[in-house]
């Protein structure tokens, strides 16, 4: 790839730009998920799927549109993801990565486009090169090579190696502090997340913490962080929600699980926060999945969010009538909330009423 292209690629319909732009900026939380997603469940033939399609939509769309640089920019990471698909490689880790990085880069360079703004430090020939020459390698040379791409264009922020260490207090305390800024636009919401993450603990460690603890507490940390990326028109309406404001607010699983499949060592954490408002009879959100398809940090996650939720709409009966109220609520939906945690929930809320 030579310097002429990257000034042909310059050389495109404003119009055609912008509806791409547009069309990216819904397909990303789709593919944010099935990599969080892909990550924990690397067999799962349905999310492979899902994924590729959309990487192909978005390739197909710039061809459209005629946004060439898009073009050559997801090319490359289809035709890997077809060989994962073929079964002849793996979906690991820093192929994850790779997949995240692209999109990053295809936005931040779209973006650029549209501003007239430069874009060489993207560097996105050395990351179109990088993954054109991934094509031909053997499955166990993928990784070694996937991660010195990431290495070398992301200056080690992004790539992440077996060896590195890990510090998931320092992340819990960053996620802690992210929930508390979103409790704090409202004083309604005071102490709730802490509320959260002790019905969550208490009813995990119950059942002998067949969920690991410091992933369930990320995922009750990050569950509605993406609630602050919508207007407060929307998450903090008290009346009949329109088609659009509905929309809006089904996105915002996936915003939180998007940040968290970025971090090494979150991706069961994403997984929950995707899947937390799915539902066992397949009516939830976003993806509808079947209650096979939702993980049990979830299910979980799904209870004690609209206990919390119930017991906020009957604040104004007193602290224990807007507990057995909010109880009675949640074991009433047998319909809507996995019945292996009913029980176990159960048990936690009556040592909290006999506290009270």
């Amino acid at each position: 790839m030579d310097r002429q292209q990257s000034k042909d690629w310059r050389r495109v319909d404003p119009d055609g730009l912008q509806d791409l732009i547009d069309a990216l900026r819904d397909y990303v939380p789709a593919i944010e998920r099935d990599v969080a997603h892909l990550r924990v469940a690397s067999a799962d033939r349905e999310a492979l799927a899902s994924l590729f399609r959309s990487l192909h939509n978005i390739k197909g769309d710039a061809a459209l549109c005629r946004v060439d640089m898009a073009v050559a920019m997801v090319h490359p990471i289809e035709t890997l993801l077809a060989r994962v698909r073929r079964n002849e490689a793996p979906f690991t880790d820093p192929l994850a990565e790779l997949v995240l990085l692209l999109v990053d880069r295809l936005q931040l360079a779209l973006n650029r486009l549209v501003t007239g703004q430069a874009f060489a430090d993207l560097q996105v020939e050395p990351l179109v090169q990088g993954i054109e020459d991934l094509a031909q390698l053997e499955p166990s040379e993928l990784d070694e090579r996937m991660s010195a791409i990431i290495e070398r264009l992301a200056g080690g922020l992004v790539a992440r190696t077996p060896s590195a260490p890990l510090r998931p207090r320092d992340d819990l305390a960053f996620f802690r502090s992210l929930a508390s800024c979103l409790d704090d636009r409202s004083p309604r919401f005071a102490g709730r997340t802490d509320r959260l993450v002790r019905l969550a603990l208490d009813t995990n460690e119950e059942v002998g913490d067949v969920i690991d603890p410091g992933q369930l507490e990320a995922a009750v940390y990050m569950h509605d962080i993406g609630m602050m990326f919508l207007a407060e028109g929307v998450w903090l309406k008290s009346g009949r929600m329109t088609e659009e404001d509905t929309e809006s607010l089904h996105h915002h699983p996936l915003y939180g699980a998007g940040l968290l499949s970025r971090m090494a060592g979150w991706s069961k954490a994403a997984e929950m926060v995707a899947q937390h408002h799915e539902t066992p009879d397949g009516k939830g959100y976003p993806q509808g999945l079947p209650a096979a398809g939702i993980c049990s940090g979830a299910r979980l996650l799904a209870i004690v969010d609209a206990f919390e939720s119930v017991m906020l709409k009957h604040g104004h009966r007193g602290a224990k009538r807007s507990v057995l109220l909010a109880i009675a609520e949640i074991n009433a939906c047998d319909r809507q909330f996995a019945p292996e945690w009913i029980a176990p929930f159960n048990q936690v809320v009556r040592r909290l009423l006999e506290v009270r």
